[in-house]
């Protein structure tokens, strides 16, 4: 049915809380029936009965609320254009730094037409999922079976692994053919997936195929392969902390003892803080064998036990406290070479902690973003944010040190497309490191300076600054994750050292 028009006039008549109306622009909405159930009291909404209240709206809400109730508009402002830009499902943001430059008009060495393509069907398809994420994030619950299913559907959660023959025969979002996929392909599925903007959530639903996973697809044998995880069916993640050991591996106590026939290892120990435990079917394990270190893949059943563990992001990342006693693991479910263990642990810290980098380049980016937006709509003492020069020296040294760290990530990325795996081995442990070490220096300081812009909102879980409070309160997950600050800074050095011309001298 076709809304009908007013003139500015007639909307002045219905000002009373029986009988009210506003105009948010250019668009009249009948509040009448919302006025008493409005969360924020009668009274803002009364002050604006039969008025113009479009800058308070934007000053206190954010523009989803209008979708949410939409069902209250009854018409139009006669010969009235809308003066906000709409956010659509899939499109892209206009507002300076938003995107990947790439993205913003300017000339890239790095991208081809399929990553063009990539991105605009993948946004399409994570916006559409955008407000079902939030919905996990927030009631901290597993991550539904039919949301994993329609990731797996759409090859979002092969894609978390990386380009390989694991991908060959399989089509893309975009049409991107899995024999075409490369770094930045992948990078372009966690930049939107980031986009979520529910840090707990996303690794709670991705972190299992990006860490896990590989360890089975790289070491495990081909009857292991087939229960590769790739249409969500099925949910994996990786154990290898303990309550004793982080990031000195080699100190693990969880132990694996073979049974006397010889076929079957007897699994004791615990793990800790392991990401995405509560809703694991497999798990990837370090145990200490005879003589070292081994993984094994463990199939929940009798024996495994998992528990939550609060942390300051989510629930729906299911971060658990893992029991196994006296668990009964065919000794063909070895990844790689009883007692090398160690070799599969180290193999794909770099390509994890890759995936840190280009995910929270997103989030800052978001950030700055939503920075932009506020200090453009938000009046204080009479004038916009923005018109401050306090707050554009803000918005100069959030952006500069985010471009700075995204180009670096750029060109890691671009290495990493070109080096094969034994070269990255060899070449780009210490830059990722030094890289991961710089992202959350960054992030810390993009997280501050957002904080001071949003205010109270920043420290406040819906709403306005929902965006950076979650930047705030997960930033430094990354910086723990993977290899911690101080861990990442030793390594890179150490690794440019092994590097170090034995001659040289001032």
């Amino acid at each position: 049915m076709a809304l009908k028009t007013f003139t500015r006039e007639e909307v002045k008549r219905h000002a009373s809380e029986d009988d009210l109306w506003i105009i948010i622009d250019s668009s009249v909405y009948d509040m009448s029936r919302f006025v008493d159930m409005h969360p924020g009291g009668a009274i803002p909404i009364l002050e604006y009965a039969g008025k113009d209240a479009t800058d308070a709206f934007y000053g206190l809400h954010r523009q989803e609320v209008l979708v949410k109730y939409n069902r209250y508009k009854i018409g139009t402002i006669d010969n009235e254009k809308p003066q906000v830009d709409f956010h659509e499902h899939g499109s892209f943001s206009k507002v300076p730094y938003a995107e990947p430059n790439a993205w913003m008009g300017f000339k890239s060495p790095y991208y081809k037409d399929s990553h063009f393509k990539l991105r605009a069907a993948v946004r399409k398809v994570t916006d559409s999922l955008a407000v079902e994420a939030r919905e996990f994030e927030e009631s901290g619950t597993k991550p539904s079976d039919e949301f994993m299913k329609k990731l797996g559907d759409n090859g979002l959660l092969a894609a978390n692994i990386g380009p390989g023959p694991w991908l060959h025969g399989m089509t893309f979002p975009g049409g991107v053919k899995g024999e075409e996929f490369d770094y930045f392909h992948e990078m372009i599925i966690h930049e939107e997936c980031a986009r979520w903007k529910v840090r707990g959530f996303d690794d709670g639903v991705l972190g299992g195929m990006i860490i896990s996973l590989p360890t089975i697809l790289n070491f495990g044998s081909p009857a292991l392969k087939q229960k590769a995880i790739f249409a969500g069916r099925k949910r994996i993640c990786l154990a290898i902390t303990e309550p004793y050991a982080g990031s000195d591996v080699a100190r693990i106590r969880t132990t694996a003892k073979r049974t006397p026939d010889g076929k079957h290892f007897i699994v004791n120990g615990v793990k800790k803080w392991i990401t995405g435990g509560c809703w694991a079917d497999y798990f990837s394990v370090a145990v200490q064998t005879e003589k070292g270190m081994s993984m094994l893949l463990i199939e929940r059943g009798e024996g495994v036990e998992t528990k939550p563990i609060k942390t300051s992001y989510s629930p729906s990342a299911g971060t658990a406290y893992v029991t196994f006693e006296n668990v009964k693991v065919p000794v063909e479910n070895l990844l790689g070479k009883e007692n090398k263990g160690l070799f599969v642990v180290l193999s794909n810290f770099n390509h994890e902690r890759w995936v840190m980098l280009t995910g929270l380049s997103m989030a800052c980016r978001l950030a700055i973003e939503e920075c932009f937006k506020w200090a453009n709509q938000r009046t204080v003492f009479g004038k916009r944010l923005i018109e401050q020069p306090v707050i554009r020296q803000k918005l100069a040294k959030m952006i500069a040190k985010l471009e700075s760290f995204h180009n670096w990530v750029e060109n890691i990325t671009y290495q990493m497309n070109s080096m094969s795996y034994a070269e990255q081995a060899d070449k780009l442990a210490g830059p990722i490191a030094l890289c991961k070490y710089l992202s959350t220096r960054v992030a810390h300081d993009i997280s501050d300076e957002a904080c001071q812009i949003f205010g109270g909102r920043a420290i406040t879980k819906t709403g306005m600054g929902r965006t950076i409070e979650t930047l705030q309160r997960t930033y430094k997950f990354s910086a723990i994750l993977g290899g911690s600050e101080e861990i990442m800074a030793d390594l890179g050095v150490r690794q440019a050292l092994k590097k170090y011309p034995a001659g040289a001298r001032l």
